[in-house]
């Protein structure tokens, strides 16, 4: 099971995303660190300058394996090329839809298919191709890409759910049609996320077969985005009980450059690196966490160096109220405990949120020092 990072390319498409240099290189380093063996680092054709910049990342002789992504047309293999990187991810439309949108038929895309190919062979080490909008092709014409790829001795072919309409079973049902059929060429998927399922299906994609999946940090792409790296390495460690071989605790300060470099602020409550998604306030819930961590969490926070912590709000109990004013050095008998979590309540629905622990001592001197 392999993770293909394709953060510094279709993560960049996001509308109004640019990365610097320095942060094209910060971010390569992140995920180099953490464990990420395959970066697609760019689509050199966009310009001068980001051929530039593909060519210095892939001179810093990182230890992931760096691939451009490039068009089915000479002048992007040998922008790719002129980067010095030995791997490339080819695209080919392929649905009616989109071979229509660009005026081209069947017969120009498996035409164009055996010509690139054997170009690009001629000029890279590892050559793949992407089955662009495969998810809304005929499946005959998929199956006709998908084998004259195979005859072609392709490395890799890319299935992708361009604008993100599978599901689980319709992605399980697509690389179990291939799966078998290939004789050493890898399947990968890629997601998007239109209907917020882009992490399900590509689990779902290689819980079936699928040899590669890629994806972005924090999910960032193009309209909804990709399926997020650090959901996905989560959702194998916890879900499916694989490894990824990449390092959790790295992912989150990832995500937290990636958020900051794109300008993309993530949701308080996004799964895995989300700031208030390991936090807790239901009383019920708090007094089980309080006696066993695992309660409410699927996995141990602290394994990706994060911790549950407890919100003293509206809906807290006493147990986990006077264990928060023990840490604070603060003790209560029970009529005095229940006074104050009655003012506590009162307190956060005014206010309409939590109380921090500053607001917690002051309410406690309201209460109880100032009436002396």
């Amino acid at each position: 099971m392999h993770i293909i990072d394709t953060t510094l390319r279709d993560g960049e498409q996001a509308p109004g995303v640019v990365f610097s240099l320095e942060e094209k290189l910060k971010i390569a380093a992140l995920l180099d660190e953490a464990g990420v063996k395959e970066l697609e680092i760019g689509t050199p054709a966009i310009s001068l300058a980001d051929e530039e910049d593909i060519r210095i990342i892939n001179d810093q002789r990182f230890r992931f394996n760096a691939t451009c992504w490039a068009r089915a047309c000479t002048n992007d293999l040998q922008a790719a090329a002129r980067t010095g990187v030995s791997r490339i991810n080819i695209s080919f439309p392929v649905s009616a839809i989109h071979l229509a949108s660009i005026g081209k038929d069947r017969n120009w895309m498996l035409g164009t298919l055996s010509t690139i190919v054997k170009q690009a062979q001629n000029m890279f080490g590892f050559v793949a191709v992407g089955a662009q909008d495969a998810s809304r092709c005929q499946t005959d014409l998929l199956d006709d890409f998908v084998f004259a790829a195979e005859m072609l001795k392709v490395n890799r072919i890319r299935l992708a759910d361009t604008v993100g309409i599978m599901n689980p079973m319709s992605v399980q049902k697509l690389f179990e049609r291939y799966q078998h059929c290939l004789d050493g060429t890898e399947l990968e998927f890629h997601a998007h996320n239109d209907l917020g399922m882009a992490t399900a299906n590509t689990i779902a994609a290689l819980s079936a077969g699928a040899n590669a999946v890629s994806v972005t940090v924090n999910g960032l792409g193009e309209r909804a985005g990709n399926a997020a790296l650090e959901e996905v390495v989560a959702a194998m460690a916890f879900s499916l009980s694989e490894s990824s071989g990449i390092n959790l605790k790295s992912c989150i300060q990832l995500c937290e450059f990636v958020e900051m470099a794109s300008g993309r602020r993530n949701s308080e409550s996004k799964p895995i690196s989300g700031e208030k998604v390991y936090s807790h306030e239901s009383g019920i819930h708090c007094n089980s966490l309080l006696k066993d961590p695992m309660s409410y969490h699927a996995f141990d926070p602290q394994l990706i160096g994060q911790k549950s912590q407890f919100i003293i709000g509206k809906h807290s109990g006493l147990a986990v109220l006077k264990n928060t004013l023990k840490e604070m050095g603060i003790h209560l008998n029970n009529k005095q405990s229940q006074l104050f979590i009655e003012a506590v309540k009162k307190l956060s629905a005014r206010k309409k949120s939590g109380l921090n622990r500053n607001e917690l001592k002051q309410l406690y001197n309201n209460l109880f020092c100032c009436s002396n």
